[in-house]
């Protein structure tokens, strides 16, 4: 039961982050910044201590060992990856809905260029995030309306860079053991270094944490069965990641062409259409996994794969300079030296890391290849 003083310090912060949407946005955002304090006081206000859930006789006996499962990977991710030991995720909430969040991305007709918003801490960013999906839906047809190309997804967690305590959610709590510790390495990735303005650097290198990190940790807690089924999972992601690259490159070229704006509409039809095929394709080689179906379940458009590079562009440049520094400090320390740099010399930084550690591996693919004994 919610007491009268709790009642009226969440009245006092409503309504004192509404004065704060107010001031900086003006009246124009403060409906969406006043959506965006209330979604994330109700996560503080509904979440308690792990222990305290584990040591409910009411919880559910599932429900404790997904919590004693996630203090274990906690640890693991400040003891041996060097990630920040805070508040975060030592919290729990339950939520009565899939997703934490749904986030609006848009994109011009004919562009894969995603739509920039501005935030006071997060920066420039390619999406909106709504906490209630009737709100995302409403501001994705106002985007419609304006021509864009829309898509609404939704998002099991988010990060707060630290500025506040991130609890674990019923909305990603289930997921397996390296899943679920995929997600807490690439959130609190983000609390390490987070630069404004520069989602793919952003996300690239969170991406490069959570994937090294996984690896470990199934090397320290994993069985055989655990391992297999990661690296199965592992390559049907990338998979599925190639196949949206091409594509997305195939888009980028139509557009980027001197055809006609009727010439690319018919184009890009066609570009879709040949990517539903193969994915069509793809599914049967897994032998039926459907666990990317939903991406196809409404329309295609350009903003579903407006943010494939994000995450994917400078990846291999990050691992390059993590096998490089060896050890997560150094890594940690020569990515904060490289964030201060300015954006377009950090990208071509890792676009050369990576080049460089191409090179070395055909390079010792060939003399292993000319050893004695090779198959030629």
């Amino acid at each position: 039961m919610r007491t009268l003083a709790h009642l009226k310090m969440r009245a006092r912060y409503l309504a004192t982050a509404g004065v704060c949407a107010g001031l900086l946005a003006g009246c124009a955002q403060f409906k969406y910044y006043f959506q965006a304090a209330q979604g994330q006081y109700a996560l503080w206000s509904d979440a308690r201590p792990v222990d305290d859930w584990i040591g409910d006789p009411s919880t559910d006996p599932k429900l404790k060992a997904r919590l004693e499962k996630a203090k274990l990977i906690r640890k693991f991710a400040v003891k041996e990856l060097g990630l920040p030991d805070n508040a975060s995720y030592k919290n729990y909430a339950p939520l009565n809905r899939p997703y934490v969040l749904w986030n609006v991305v848009a994109t011009p007709e004919l562009s894969l260029r995603p739509v920039q918003w501005c935030f006071p801490i997060a920066g420039c960013v390619s999406y909106r995030g709504y906490y209630d999906k009737a709100d995302a839906e409403a501001y994705a047809e106002e985007l419609r309306k304006e021509g864009n190309d829309v898509q609404v997804g939704g998002v099991p967690a988010y990060s707060t860079l630290g500025w506040l305590s991130d609890p674990l959610l019923s909305t990603f709590i289930n997921h397996s053991d390296a899943e679920l510790a995929r997600l807490v390495f690439h959130e609190l990735a983000h609390q390490v270094v987070y630069v404004q303005g520069d989602s793919k650097f952003n996300e690239a290198f969170a991406s490069a944490v959570e994937e090294a990190g996984v690896n470990h940790w199934l090397a320290l807690y994993g069985n055989d069965a655990m391992r297999e089924a990661y690296a199965r999972y592992n390559v049907r992601r990338q998979d599925f990641m190639d196949l949206l690259v091409r594509h997305r490159q195939m888009l980028a070229d139509n557009y980027a062409g001197k055809a006609s704006a009727k010439k690319k509409r018919e184009e890009k039809l066609r570009i879709f259409a040949a990517l539903q095929e193969s994915y069509k394709v793809l599914k049967a080689d897994w032998g039926g996994y459907n666990g990317y179906d939903r991406f196809f379940a409404e329309p295609l458009n350009n903003a579903h794969l407006a943010s494939v590079a994000t995450y994917n562009d400078l990846l291999p440049g990050f691992r390059a300079l993590l096998v490089r520094e060896k050890a997560f400090p150094q890594f940690y320390a020569a990515v904060r030296s490289m964030s201060n740099l300015p954006s377009v010399e950090r990208h071509d930084r890792l676009h050369e890391l990576a080049r460089s550690m191409a090179q070395a591996t055909e390079t010792t693919t060939a003399v292993a290849a000319k050893e004695p004994g090779a198959v030629n």
